[in-house]
């Protein structure tokens, strides 16, 4: 693999990082293919595509006054592998919702392709808790 493929895949990576914790919700959900998936360990059912997670989105905004005041990335490993790529690394995200602040420690995998225009969309991402063990 090209050291510019990884270059692309870690400037799509960021982009995305960067529009989460920048709370630029347009750019953080058009990083994603529309019909991506979605693992959360704060969610019982799998998310079966952009939309559906955008929805729950705004649902946790409306219920909870949920919003990100800043995510960190650390720990980042690129695995590309032909027209897709993994990405994975630890996140430090600062959280507000009606009750509160506070920070999650999670670990992140999200999966990327190549799209037909050659841009690198996220079609996957599995997040889980981080222990400080």
């Amino acid at each position: 693999m090209s050291t510019s493929t990884v270059q692309e895949i870690r400037a799509a990576a960021d982009a995305l990082v960067a529009a989460f914790a920048e709370g630029r919700l347009d750019d953080y959900f058009g990083a994603f293919a529309p019909d991506a998936t979605f693992a959360f360990h704060t969610t019982p059912q799998r998310l079966e595509s952009t939309a559906e997670y955008r929805a729950l989105w705004q649902q946790w905004v409306e219920q909870d006054g949920f919003r990100i005041l800043g995510c960190t990335s650390s720990a980042q490993l690129i695995q590309p592998l032909g027209d897709t790529a993994v990405f994975s690394h630890d996140v430090e995200t600062q959280v507000a919702t009606n009750a509160g602040e506070e920070t999650v420690h999670e670990r992140e995998t999200i999966v990327f392709a190549r799209s037909e225009d050659g841009a690198w969309l996220a079609v996957h991402e599995h997040l889980s808790p981080r222990t400080s063990a």
